[in-house]
Formats: C-alpha cells, sequence, structure tokens
C-alpha cells in the first residue's frame, strides 16, 4: 500500500524547510498555494476579451540585487501586462536568473520593490507568494521520478481534498482526483503516458508533465525558466505549442535563450545586459536595436 504523500509537521525548522519548498516545484506548492480555486478556474474559462493590455500583473520598480559589491541586478524597473507571454532574454551573466529569483523571492532584493496585482509582496517568503497564484519551474526538470505520470498530477492536486496530512489513509483515498489528473495530462498531451513511471519519459515529455502540476494548482502567473533548454527541434516545438496554449487565460513570464521559441510566441520582450534593463518592446522592434544586435553579437556587427 502506497501512503499519501504528506508530512506531519506544521511547526519549527521542519515546517520552515518546507514552507521554503513550497516554492521550488508545483507539487510542493500545492501544500501551501491557498485561495479561491474555483472561483479562479471560472474566471480562466472567460472569453479572452477580459483579458486587456492596460492591466498591470506584475511590476518592479528599482529593483537591485548585490553579492558582497557585485551588481547582479541594477535598478530594474519592470512591467508584466495580464494575459501576456513575456520574455526575459539577455546574453549568459545579464542577470535573468537573479531577477527570476528575486521575483518569486528565492532573493532579497538590496533595495527596491516588487508589486503583484498591486500589492508590495517584496517581503514575501517564496512559499507566500506561492500561495498567491504564482508558480515557477526551474531550468533543471524536478518530478518525482519512480511515481507515475498520473500520481505526479494527483499529488498537486491533494490538497483540494483537504487530506493533506492523514498520511495513514490507502492512495485508493486519492482516486477521486484521478479524473481532474487526466484532464489535465490530455491538455499537455500526456493522456497515452498516464500509467508510466516518470522516470521513463523523454526530457521533453518531463517538461510538459511540470507544466501539468503547475496547472494543477490553477495558477494566474506562470514563471518559466529556460523551458527548451537542452531540447531537440521535435520537443522544441511540442513544447512551444505547449506554452501557447496553457498561456489562454493566463500570464507567462518566461526566461529563453532560444530565439525562435522568443520570436514565435512571445508579446513583449525584455532585454538584459548587465543586470539593467537594456531595451524592451515588441520582438520585430526589439531584434532590430541596435544595442541588442552589439550585445549578443559584439560591437564588429
Amino acid at each position: 500500500m502506497r501512503l499519501n504523500f504528506e508530512r506531519s509537521c506544521r511547526s519549527g525548522p521542519a515546517a520552515e524547510r518546507i514552507s521554503t519548498f513550497a516554492a521550488l516545484h508545483p507539487i510542493y506548492a500545492s501544500f501551501y498555494h491557498t485561495g479561491a480555486v474555483l472561483s479562479r478556474r471560472a474566471a480562466l474559462q472567460q472569453p479572452e476579451s477580459r483579458l486587456t493590455p492596460s492591466t498591470v500583473v506584475l511590476k518592479t520598480e528599482g529593483l537591485t540585487k548585490s553579492f558582497m559589491g557585485f551588481v547582479a541586478v541594477q535598478d530594474v524597473s519592470f512591467t508584466l501586462h495580464e494575459g501576456h507571454i513575456h520574455a526575459v532574454i539577455g546574453p549568459n551573466g545579464a542577470g535573468k536568473t537573479t531577477f527570476f529569483n528575486l521575483l518569486t523571492k528565492f532573493l532579497q532584493p538590496t533595495s527596491g520593490r516588487i508589486l503583484y496585482k498591486g500589492d508590495d509582496i517584496t517581503g514575501l517568503k517564496p512559499a507566500q507568494i506561492a500561495r498567491r497564484g504564482v508558480v515557477r519551474s526551474f531550468q533543471i526538470s524536478a518530478t518525482f521520478p519512480h511515481l507515475t505520470v498520473l500520481e505526479n498530477v494527483r499529488i498537486a492536486l491533494q490538497r483540494k481534498l483537504g487530506t493533506m496530512y492523514h498520511f495513514w489513509q490507502s492512495e485508493r483515498s486519492l482516486t477521486v482526483l484521478d479524473d481532474r489528473a487526466r484532464e489535465l495530462l490530455a491538455q499537455v498531451g500526456l493522456e497515452s503516458f498516464a500509467d508510466l513511471e516518470a522516470v521513463e519519459l523523454p526530457y521533453g515529455r518531463k517538461r510538459a508533465l511540470e507544466i501539468a502540476t503547475t496547472l494543477a494548482l490553477d495558477p494566474e502567473l506562470i514563471l518559466l525558466d529556460e523551458p527548451t533548454q537542452g531540447m531537440g527541434h521535435e520537443d522544441i516545438d511540442r513544447v512551444k505549442a505547449l506554452i501557447k496554449r496553457v498561456a489562454k487565460g493566463r500570464t507567462v513570464l518566461m526566461v529563453e535563450h532560444n530565439m525562435s521559441v522568443v520570436s514565435d510566441i512571445s508579446d513583449r520582450i525584455t532585454v538584459l545586459q548587465r543586470g539593467q534593463v537594456l531595451a524592451e518592446g515588441p520582438y520585430a522592434e526589439v531584434s532590430q536595436d541596435p544595442r541588442v544586435i552589439e550585445a549578443y553579437l559584439g560591437s564588429g556587427h
């Protein structure tokens, strides 16, 4: 008998560690993410016309992060609009991952503010960000390798049962979540892989599984850190189409190096260089900016 995936501590050092893990991955976040899930789902089913470009979801003001005198992110003022797929690009060492870690509170800024839907979240912890419907992925794929694809998604859904700490219960108590889990797998093209252990999935399919567990939390804002890193052309096309599909009715912020992906699916692009915003706008505009060309190719081009 497989026991439910639960933890029996709510306070003390162990609880603090679990709270930090809550934003590491959607599955952990599922135990801390709270709010009106049903009302969110209803909102996502509204027509696309509800999404207005003027609605600001996320905003930073003068965001700065320094490490022992080295400034990794400097005075970044950034705006993310609801319903957009917004890409953050830049050469290696530009500060993209540090910027992502600041937004999701894995790093505390040296100065500046982060506003989510008008609320100042600068001082919040990662788990508190997850509770507000902000879920992120990481560069390295993170799934439970020896659970099936279905079980991975079911864990992310388990919070809805209110039995997270009933660790003595049989796995059969979770079967009520199977229909919803299969529905999410169908959304990411994994329905035929439901009974396969996650370790056996190709890398691109593992990324799709991560997105399915993210969707299980009914997120409002999804942050993807290099979602196509290390993929072949076939997987890149599949994940690119998947991002477009799951972005419908949601907001997506991603760090991405593949310019084909960026040009095909992004509504807006922010270019970072040496921790500062170099350029921002639609791809057609940014890609022709001489400063961006020089940042990527050097002054001789």
